[in-house]
């Protein structure tokens, strides 16, 4: 049996990024095992489950239930505390909170690291997650990222967004926008604007754009395992 680790953020994770991968890939039966950066249990960006936002009433009620009632989302692991040695995948679902907490911790980065080293890992990195992929490097300094191809939460979205000083609706400012970082790390950066869905395979190393590629994403990343 396959099992996935799931990276979630305490600050804000987008409900179709997490929930449609997680929930594919139990139903394939895969075993997931879900961890946030201190280990409590990570937290819903409410925008996300928005009926407009989710696609529709009934969709939205499906995700919130799965917030509230999956056992690994409601009693995570720290991250500090598990090995990517041990899953066949790592997954960092996206969503604005990633910014501020996963994409920063050190921890996480070296779980990313771990998955995409030698032959036998795989990770996938979806929306603003993969912001982490400017900030982790190889051990001799190279950027992760360093040529391959990627995509990920494109600047022309985050301008419709957030204001003109970077401040989110929520009243929390913007430190850093994925696509900038992501691009000055040297990757090769194709965030497909005029299609439906953005998925990137470079390696070990899958990459999704935003919450209408989640399914793809995660039918890339089954087709991997």
């Amino acid at each position: 049996m396959s099992n996935a680790l799931f990276v979630v953020s305490e600050a804000g994770y987008w409900a179709e990024e997490c929930i449609e991968p997680l929930t594919t890939l139990e139903s394939e039966g895969v075993e997931v095992t879900v961890a946030t950066p201190s280990g409590s249990p990570p937290v819903v960006d409410e925008r996300s489950l928005d009926p407009e936002a989710a696609g529709g009433e009934e969709r939205a009620a499906e995700l919130r239930e799965v917030d509230e009632t999956h056992p690994g989302l409601n009693d995570p692991e720290p991250i500090a505390a598990v090995d990517a040695d041990g899953y066949d995948a790592v997954v960092f679902p996206g969503g604005h909170g990633t910014v501020w907490d996963v994409n920063q911790d050190r921890h996480a980065r070296q779980l990313l690291l771990d998955a995409v080293a030698g032959d036998e890992g795989v990770a996938l990195v979806v929306c603003h997650a993969v912001g982490i992929l400017a900030f982790t490097r190889e051990a001799d300094g190279t950027p992760l990222v360093e040529g391959r191809s990627v995509t990920g939460f494109p600047n022309d979205w985050e301008e419709g967004i957030v204001d003109d000083e970077d401040v989110l609706p929520d009243g929390r400012k913007l430190p850093y926008w994925v696509e900038d970082e992501v691009v000055l790390a040297c990757a090769d950066w194709d965030a497909e604007l005029d299609a439906d869905e953005s998925v990137a395979v470079d390696g070990d190393l899958i990459t999704a754009r935003g919450p209408e590629s989640s399914a793809a994403a995660a039918e890339t990343l089954l087709d991997e395992l």
